[in-house]
C-alpha cells in the first residue's frame, strides 16, 4: 500500500496598496483581491496591504497584532504596527503608521497625490521587506505598482533574503515621480541615482526600482506587454523595459466569477441567465426607475470608470451632445478630475437622456452591469480592463477603443460564432470621438437585432475566470523557486 505524502503549499507575500474589499480605487484592488484567491489551491497566500483610515476594522475583524516594527529613514523614526484578519479563507496583514494611514483619501485628492506620498510607500515597502525578513519562510514576494517598487531593490540588495520577487505593472503612466531629493527622505544612497537604477530626467521614479531590481517583470495583458516598449505606451520607459524584456511577460487579468455572477449578485434587483435571459430586462427596468431616465426600449449605455484623460472621457464628453438624437440613454458612473466632472454636469442639465452619479459607489456599478445594454470604454489605453470582462458577463456588450487588454478580450463582432470561447464586442480602432460615435451608432443598430441578444448570451458563457492567468502565474512561481 502506497501513501501519499501531501507536499507543503509554499507561502506567498502578496503586496498591494489597495485590495477590495477593504480599499478600492480602481482595478488593482479587484486583482488583488481575486488573484490571491484564486492561486490559494496551490500556494498559502498571504496579502499584506496599509491600514486606511478609511477601512472599517470592526466590519471585517480586524485585530491588531503583536508585531511592532520602528522603521528608521534619513535620520528620523516611524513607528509600525500591524493587524490582521482572514477574509475569504485568505490571511490579511494591515500596516498602520500615522503618516501611511491617516489620510481622507488612498493617495490625494482627485487632482493630485499627497506630496509626501514617496515617504509614505517607502514606510510600507520597508515594513514589507521587514516582515519577509523576520517570517523568512516566503518563497515568492508578488509586488504590485508603483507603491510597493522599492520592495525589489531593499530584497535584492539584503543578501540574506533568499525569496524571490515578481512585480506586476497594472498601470506604467503612474511611475511614482518624485524630486531628486526624495532619495535622502526615503532613506536611499545616491548611488541609486543613475540610469539603470531610479533616475528619469531629473528624477525619480520609484516603479524604475521594481524593474530593475524584481526577479521577474509582469503586465497583466501580453498586448500591454507589447505596447509599453513603444514610445507611444512607454511613458519614457520604453527603453528601459525593453532593455529587461527577458525577464518581462503579460499575462492576461481574470475576474472573480464568484463576485461578479448575475444569477448571485446580492446587489441587483432580478437574477437572470444565459438560459434566463428576459430577466435582465427587469434589471434594466428597475434601474431606469431607480434613476429617472425614460424609454425601457431604448438601449441603454453605461460608463463606470475613473474621469482621467486615460479613460477617454474627454472623447465621451465630445460625443455626448451629438447622442441626442439617437434614441439612446446613457447611465455614467465615477469619480475623478475636476473639469471632467464639470464638463459632464454642464451635459446632464442640458439632456435628459444622461445620467451621472458622482464618486464610487460598488453596489450601484454591479446594478448597472445588470442593466445595460452596452458599456462603453473609449480608454486611450487600457493596460487590461475588467470592467469588459464584468460587462460581458452580465449580458451587456462592450464597445472598446481596441488597445491593450481590451484588444485582447473583445474580437470584433463582425466575425461572431457560437462555436467561439471568445468574448464579442464593438471595436474601434482610432482614439477619436468621429470613431467613438461611429461605434455607438452602431450599437444602436445592432441592439434592434436579434443578434445583439445571441452575441450577449454568447458573451455570458464564456471564461473570464482566473482561472487559466492563475495556472500561468502558479507556473511563473514554481520556475522562481527552481532558479
Amino acid at each position: 500500500m502506497t501513501v501519499k505524502v501531501s507536499k507543503k503549499r509554499r507561502k506567498v507575500l502578496f503586496a498591494a496598496s489597495e485590495v477590495y474589499p477593504f480599499a478600492k480605487s480602481g482595478g488593482l484592488a479587484d486583482v488583488a483581491a481575486s488573484l490571491p484567491k484564486a492561486l490559494s489551491s496551490e500556494f498559502e497566500m498571504r496579502v499584506i496591504m496599509p491600514f486606511y483610515r478609511s477601512i472599517d476594522g470592526l466590519k471585517y475583524n480586524i485585530v491588531p497584532l503583536d508585531i511592532f516594527y520602528t522603521i528608521p529613514m534619513n535620520g528620523k523614526e516611524y513607528e509600525v504596527r500591524l493587524f490582521g484578519c482572514s477574509y475569504g479563507g485568505i490571511t490579511y496583514y494591515f500596516v498602520q503608521s500615522p503618516v501611511l494611514s491617516e489620510r481622507a483619501y488612498l493617495y490625494g485628492p482627485p487632482d493630485h497625490g499627497y506630496a509626501d506620498n514617496a515617504l509614505r510607500f517607502a514606510i510600507f515597502c520597508r515594513v514589507i521587506v521587514k516582515f519577509l525578513k523576520e517570517d523568512g519562510d516566503f518563497s515568492v514576494l508578488h509586488l504590485n505598482d508603483w507603491q510597493t517598487a522599492l520592495a525589489a531593490l531593499l530584497v535584492k540588495e539584503d543578501a540574506s533574503i533568499k525569496t524571490k520577487t515578481v512585480y506586476t505593472i497594472h498601470n506604467l503612466a503612474y511611475q511614482g515621480i518624485f524630486p531628486y531629493h526624495t532619495l535622502r527622505e526615503i532613506g536611499l544612497s545616491e548611488r541609486y541615482y543613475h540610469m539603470d537604477a531610479l533616475e528619469f530626467y531629473g528624477s525619480i521614479s520609484l516603479m524604475k526600482a521594481g524593474i530593475a531590481y524584481a526577479d521577474c517583470i509582469t503586465t497583466v495583458s501580453s498586448e500591454y506587454a507589447k505596447e509599453i516598449q513603444t514610445k507611444a505606451f512607454g511613458f519614457g520607459l520604453e527603453g528601459f523595459l525593453f532593455y529587461h524584456r527577458s525577464k518581462l511577460s503579460g499575462i492576461l487579468n481574470g475576474i472573480d466569477t464568484d463576485v461578479f455572477s448575475p444569477q448571485t449578485d446580492p446587489f441587483i434587483v432580478y437574477h437572470y441567465s444565459a438560459g434566463n435571459y428576459t430577466k435582465k430586462f427587469e434589471n434594466k427596468k428597475a434601474y431606469l426607475k431607480e434613476r429617472g431616465l425614460k424609454g425601457q426600449k431604448k438601449p441603454l449605455f453605461i460608463f463606470i470608470g475613473r474621469f482621467t484623460w486615460q479613460k477617454g472621457v474627454d472623447l465621451l464628453a465630445d460625443v455626448l451632445e451629438r447622442t441626442a438624437h439617437l434614441d439612446m440613454n446613457i447611465a455614467i458612473l465615477g469619480e475623478g478630475e475636476t473639469v471632467y466632472h464639470q464638463r459632464l454636469l454642464r451635459l446632464v442639465s442640458k439632456y435628459r437622456h444622461i445620467d451621472l452619479f458622482f464618486g464610487y459607489k460598488e453596489t450601484l456599478s454591479h446594478r448597472m452591469y445588470a442593466a445595460g445594454d452596452f458599456l462603453l470604454m473609449p480608454s486611450l489605453y487600457e493596460p487590461c480592463g475588467l470592467n469588459q470582462m464584468i460587462a460581458m458577463r452580465y449580458g451587456t456588450l462592450p464597445v472598446v477603443h481596441s488597445v491593450g487588454g481590451l484588444k485582447e478580450s473583445v474580437t470584433p463582432f463582425e466575425s461572431f460564432s457560437n462555436h467561439s470561447t471568445e468574448g464579442f464586442g464593438i471595436c474601434f480602432t482610432e482614439a477619436t470621438a468621429d470613431a467613438l460615435y461611429e461605434a455607438i451608432t452602431e450599437a444602436v443598430k445592432l441592439f434592434r437585432t436579434a443578434r445583439c441578444k445571441e452575441i450577449n448570451r454568447h458573451n455570458m458563457q464564456c471564461d473570464f475566470s482566473w482561472k487559466q492567468s492563475a495556472g500561468k502565474y502558479a507556473a511563473l512561481y514554481h520556475k522562481l523557486e527552481r532558479s
